[in-house]
């Protein structure tokens, strides 16, 4: 049967301050600061849309259903109170009285955990629970890196270029069985966040970044030869995989193999609070070049409102394409350096440029910039020597001059050149380095779905389980961005009943 909320957000209020003032009469002296934050939040949150938008992914026939707005608040409510299992939630549910109040049950009567496993498969639009084929032949691996901290080499056999050439023609499928769950936090947090000026959709900065999700401690497979009875042990034939988006990869942090995903997230830099905009989980083993690709192609096709005019790296994306992409689509990159780009070697027959784009004289001085010139897409540097002596009159003090300008040797760095190296800001520049330095906002947002809401604690087996958790945790992400108001409306219901 369809789902019916006929008293919407005004209903749950009700029932919520009903039940309220009969289990914990004391509520205003009985709960510390930041359970009533939890209170606050979840009694000021509108849930009752999400019963309009699941209308279609349940039947005409049957028993009334638990309301979908019901079953999402209260799976929400088990990331805030940091319980991982939907088992042992349940359970809470019938032990810890405020839990039920808060997800908008009446005590005595919640949903058992075969109740939440069914709702969650209503937000997943697959009849699979993993996005690949479980049969198939052994990944590579990731060749350990010689270097301490350092990223291992892609395991992938295509280039960025070639890659991104790909998916601008064909776009990754990949996260469709996740649509639902993106259009639910879109709708009631995304938007939200973006109405009360957290983030501006319309100018958006971004900030791209890989963090490993370890989803176990092997590597579950069952073979489907007979190799090893013929004592071959190294056999490359097909295996059925237990968790087949998961492989090996390469965690430099911490430096060792460990199995799992790879969460590609997308943050806006720009704001305060490091909100997620849009999550990837791909295999351990994707490189975040490639893994960036993807989300990025995959939140155009979700998320085609968004105008991105900052674009935020580490050096993991120092890649030529990457650049001519940005500055064909009026997108202003930010990208750290690997080293491994290469650089010219000589400009305008003797000048170098340095590893950060400024260019480097044949005495060996850095040159000084002396602003960009937007119009003809080129930056002017001067030399570094000169000196204005008495009356302001220019003079240089190079013991060998290049040049006998009054104000020495000019060189114009046109960014068409190598849009790589010739950055506008340049890089090295004190605006680069500020807007830089936001790049840091997806490690803190990573680090707030990892650590503070304990994202890889889930123990999942498909990918269907760790998009539904990730996607409560972002939602909570949002959730405890949004302020609340001065005065607590619901202390005051319970002072006015007192």
């Amino acid at each position: 049967m369809k789902p019916v909320n006929s008293g919407g957000h005004s209903a749950y209020q009700n029932l919520v301050l009903t039940q309220l003032r009969k289990y914990y009469p004391d509520a205003d002296s009985s709960f510390d600061a930041s359970t009533w934050d939890i209170i606050e939040h979840f009694w000021s949150l509108d849930l009752s849309p999400v019963d309009q938008i699941l209308q279609d992914r349940y039947s005409n026939f049957g028993p009334p259903p638990r309301l979908p707005s019901d079953m999402l608040r209260s799976y929400l409510l088990s990331m805030k109170f940091k319980v991982p299992s939907l088992t042992a939630w349940a359970s809470c549910l019938k032990q810890n009285h405020l839990y039920a109040i808060l997800s908008g049950f009446l005590v005595g009567d919640t949903p058992g955990t075969g109740t939440f496993y069914d709702f969650l498969d209503r937000l997943w639009l697959s009849d699979e629970n993993n996005l690949s084929d479980p049969i198939h032949p052994p990944r590579e691996k990731p060749v350990r890196p010689k270097k301490k901290g350092e990223k291992a080499s892609p395991v992938e056999k295509v280039t960025v270029r070639d890659l991104l050439a790909r998916l601008e023609i064909e776009p990754p499928q990949d996260f469709a069985p996740a649509g639902r769950l993106f259009d639910i936090f879109k709708f009631l947090f995304l938007n939200v966040s973006a109405e009360q000026n957290l983030i501006d959709l319309s100018s958006l900065a971004i900030s791209g970044d890989g963090t490993p999700v370890y989803t176990g401690t092997t590597e579950r497979k069952t073979c489907t030869c007979d190799c090893l009875a013929h004592g071959i042990r190294d056999c490359k034939c097909n295996r059925i995989f237990h968790q087949p988006d998961c492989n090996i990869g390469w965690d430099s942090h911490r430096g060792r193999y460990y199995f799992g995903y790879d969460l590609y997230m997308l943050t806006a830099s720009d704001s305060e609070n490091d909100l997620p905009i849009f999550p990837l989980l791909g295999p351990a083993s994707r490189h975040d070049s490639h893994g960036f690709l993807y989300n990025w192609f995959s939140m155009q096709q979700f998320l085609p409102e968004a105008n991105v005019t900052k674009l935020l790296l580490d050096s993991a994306h120092d890649a030529m394409a990457y650049y001519e992409y940005c500055h064909a689509h009026g997108i202003q990159p930010f990208i750290d350096l690997n080293g491994k780009g290469g650089r010219p070697p000589v400009y305008k027959d003797d000048f170098t440029i340095g590893d950060d784009g400024v260019p480097i004289c044949k005495e060996g001085f850095r040159m000084r910039r002396d602003g960009t010139e937007t119009a003809k897409g080129r930056t002017k540097f001067k030399c570094p020597k000169i000196r204005f002596a008495g009356e302001g009159c220019p003079v240089c003090t190079c013991e060998n001059p290049c040049s006998n300008a009054k104000y020495g040797r000019t060189v114009h760095l046109v960014l068409k050149d190598n849009p790589r190296l010739f950055n506008h800001p340049p890089r090295g520049s004190k605006e680069w380095e500020l807007q830089y330095k936001a790049r840091t906002s997806s490690e803190r947002c990573n680090k707030r779905e990892k650590i503070d809401y304990k994202l890889e604690d889930g123990r999942h087996r498909s990918s269907k389980m760790w998009y539904c958790r990730l996607f409560a945790i972002m939602m909570c992400q949002h959730l405890d961005a949004w302020a609340l108001p001065k005065s607590s409306p619901l202390k005051d219901l319970f002072r006015k009943a007192a």
